[in-house]
């Protein structure tokens, strides 16, 4: 009888001991997620209050002799691993998008002072020319259980989701862009030896046969049959996040630029 009790006891303070741990962590995670938030917040009216500045407070060209935006010139100067800025308006997609050529994943798990932060930010693929009109921009973002980054990329599913933002806008340092939605679909990282379509196997500059194999089969995955089938020449956006529907799973929303005219 005692060993029982005893037994009863030792199984109850392990679940109390689990508890206080689950309690501990999702209130660090959370509390983290605040932090990037109030950091981002900052970012973003940095961004505003350079928008709102004379021509004279802020410098206006980079290092190669590039005209910078308003906008931007602020966070440039902060961090020049800043190459453009995504948005998806009336959501919490509204970040820097960074770019470090040596190492794709720099920002997986930094923020932009470039310290630690488990919410990264998103990040531009290092193959990638924002300049160059036949490159497929790919860009990452985590997708966190707070709600930050690009978790609400998979509201893209729904179909009045979709209708409501068929437009993101994709601002490099030097011109302000929009982007229309053309295909969103979920994906996972395969193995090597699977031959199937790897969506991300075409990050980056993109010969006219891969443009157009990357467009029909993104078209196919799409839940949504939008219509638009891009052309090579015009620029494509990709957006992607982790999805939990398989393992190693992946949500991806493509987008083309708009006609600049």
């Amino acid at each position: 009888m005692k060993k029982k009790k005893w037994v009863s006891n030792v199984i109850l303070i392990v679940l109390i001991l689990i508890f206080i741990a689950s309690g501990l962590y999702l209130f660090r995670y959370f509390w983290n997620a605040r932090q990037t938030e109030n950091e981002l917040g900052e970012l973003q009216q940095m961004k505003q209050e350079s928008l709102e500045e004379t021509e004279e407070e802020v410098p206006e060209q980079n290092e190669d002799g590039k005209t910078i935006l308003k906008p931007y010139r602020k966070l440039y100067k902060k961090n020049s691993d800043l190459v453009g800025w995504v948005t998806v308006k009336n959501t919490k997609i509204d970040y820097p998008v960074m770019q470090t050529k040596k190492d794709s994943e720099y920002y997986l798990h930094r923020n932009f002072q470039k310290k630690e932060d488990v919410n990264g930010l998103p990040f531009l693929d290092a193959k990638c020319d924002v300049e160059d009109a036949n490159s497929n921009l790919m860009v990452y973002g985590h997708h966190m259980k707070s709600g930050l980054m690009f978790a609400h990329l998979e509201d893209f599913e729904d179909k009045d989701f979709y209708n409501k933002h068929k437009t993101i806008e994709f601002d490099t340092l030097y011109e302000k862009r929009e982007y229309e939605v053309v295909a969103v679909f979920r994906s996972k990282v395969y193995k090597e030896d699977e031959d199937v379509f790897k969506y991300y196997r075409y990050g980056g500059p993109l010969s006219e046969k891969q443009y157009n194999t990357y467009v029909e089969n993104c078209q196919k995955l799409s839940v949504h049959k939008t219509g638009i089938t891009p052309k090579y020449g015009e620029q494509l956006l990709t957006l992607v996040t982790c999805a939990y529907h398989t393992e190693e799973g992946r949500f991806v929303v493509v987008a083309r630029r708009k006609d600049e005219g």
